[in-house]
This record gives structure tokens, C-alpha cells and sequence, in this order.
């Protein structure tokens, strides 16, 4: 119980930034599925204790000592030109409110289609404030619009909710992930223990609580297809090099986020305009 409450009172003081720098791939757009390396510590109650404070940490300032080598190509190089497809003019400066990647990458939604990807922590509370805005815009985003949700993955407690959410979706329970949103960025309720053991009896029950047995939550949440994904999101917090979240990605082409784009509803008609733009390009 009072490893509980230090776990929810550290996650009332959420952070959506990385402290430590994230692990730069070989080339691009190739990347490595090593999982950053979780502080040590004398005993498994203060390791856990250590990885949250450390998650949980810098939250406004979302400073990072990443190093960018001269013979590291890197994802997030803004290029010099400007963006191939063109946006209103005047109204949004590359380098400021977006950055386009250099190589562009690989999406993973059908020809025609225009992707937009959310890296995401279901215990961010800028996560959570964009959420209304989000979903507000899946009802009237254009047909060729396909949004894509991809759980940050940094340290335990981001793979314990990420775990958490993609055992959701396994089990066809979305309607859940919004609750276990509103628990753990809301409520304060972690929804992850000091271990995986832990970890497993608190989202069991959250489930159990919600109309999904204990045995299809445990079958889903230690199947295939949810490690599939864990190891996909892994990928993709390293390949771009996420520093703090939410951050979208337009297309494979351009990141951005709340600060560059200047707050929620900004950031939606930011990305409006540049899914528009690569849909007439």
C-alpha cells in the first residue's frame, strides 16, 4: 500500500520529457529495439522509485543532452529548403513550428492515405489536455487522414503503460483506453507496480473492473501481437528520437509538438494544414 501511494504521488507530478538522452540508430532510418538501460539501484523497490522520479521529472522544460555526431545523419536535421508540399504562407515557419525530416520516413498506412502518428504516455498530463482536441478532430478529419497512436517507450513505467494499452486494443476494449487514460493522468491512479508481477495484478484488475476476465487479459496481454507491438514502439520512440511527448509526426515527413506549434488547438489546425498539403502534392 505505501509502495502505491509513492507511485501515485510521483505520477501527480507527471512529465511528458526525457531526462536522459535517447539512444541515436546506426543510420536512418534503421534503429535499434535496445530498450534505454534503467538506472540501478541496491534494492527492486528504490529501482523503481528511481525510473519513475526520473520519468517524471523536467516536466516543463523538456531538456535533452542529446549529441549529434558529424557522421550521424539525424532524423530530426531540419532541411535548409523548405517543405515540398507548400502551406499558407506566412503562417507557418519550418524549424519553428515543424520540422522536416531528413530522410522522410516510412508510414504505415495504405497508398493514398496520409498518416498521422501520436507518440503518447497515458500518464502525461499534456497528453491528456489534447485528448478533447483529438478526439474532436477524428470526427471531422478529412477520409484520407489516417491517425496512428504509437505508446512512448523510455523507461518501466512507460512500458508498463504501454503494455497496458496495446493488451487493450488486443482485446478490442479502445473504449478502455480513454478510462485508463482519465485513471492514470487524471485520478493519479499509476496502474503499474514496483515489478511486472505487480504491475499485471493492478491492470488486471482495472480490467476485471471493466468487464474483461482475468484470463483473456493475461492471455492478451503476454501474447504475439502485443509483444509485436511493444517492440514496434520501441522502435519508433528511438528511430525519431522522441524527447517528449505528445509529439506527432505528419506523414514520415514532419515532427512537431504542443511548444512548436503553440498549444492544443494550434497544433490540430497545424496539422491540418500540412496533411493537406501532402495530399495535393
Amino acid at each position: 500500500m505505501i509502495r502505491f501511494l509513492s507511485l501515485a504521488a510521483v505520477l501527480a507530478l507527471c512529465a511528458c520529457a526525457r531526462q536522459e538522452p535517447a539512444p541515436a540508430p546506426s543510420a536512418p532510418p534503421a534503429a535499434t529495439n535496445t530498450a534505454p538501460t534503467a538506472p540501478s539501484s541496491s534494492t527492486p523497490a528504490a529501482g523503481t522509485q528511481s525510473e519513475i522520479e526520473q520519468a517524471t521529472r523536467s516536466q516543463e522544460s523538456g531538456d535533452s543532452d542529446t549529441e549529434h555526431t558529424p557522421s550521424d545523419t539525424s532524423l530530426e536535421q531540419m532541411a535548409a529548403a523548405p517543405a515540398a508540399a507548400p502551406l499558407p504562407a506566412g503562417k507557418w515557419q519550418p524549424g519553428v513550428n515543424y520540422t522536416l525530416l531528413v530522410p522522410a520516413q516510412p508510414t504505415s498506412v495504405a497508398a493514398g492515405k496520409i498518416e498521422v502518428m501520436e507518440v503518447f504516455w497515458l500518464a502525461c498530463p499534456h497528453c491528456y489536455a489534447l485528448e478533447p482536441f483529438i478526439r474532436s478532430w477524428l470526427k471531422s478529419k478529412p477520409a484520407y487522414v489516417e491517425f496512428v497512436r504509437v505508446p512512448v517507450i523510455w523507461q518501466e513505467i512507460h512500458k508498463a503503460h504501454a503494455r497496458l494499452y496495446y493488451t487493450l486494443l488486443a482485446l478490442g476494449r479502445q473504449d478502455l483506453v480513454a478510462k485508463a487514460f482519465d485513471t492514470i493522468a487524471a485520478q493519479r491512479v499509476p496502474l503499474a507496480g514496483g515489478d511486472e508481477q505487480e504491475t499485471l495484478k493492478l491492470q488486471q484488475k482495472f480490467a476485471t473492473d471493466n468487464g474483461v476476465s482475468a484470463d483473456d487479459f493475461a492471455k492478451a496481454y503476454n501474447s504475439f501481437t502485443v509483444n509485436s507491438n511493444m517492440m514496434r514502439a520501441e522502435e519508433i520512440t528511438q528511430r525519431y528520437r522522441v524527447q517528449g511527448v505528445p509529439f506527432v509526426v505528419v506523414n514520415g515527413k514532419y515532427t512537431t509538438d504542443l511548444a512548436q506549434a503553440g498549444g492544443e488547438a494550434k497544433l490540430i489546425e497545424l496539422i491540418n494544414d500540412l496533411t493537406a498539403a501532402e495530399h495535393s502534392h
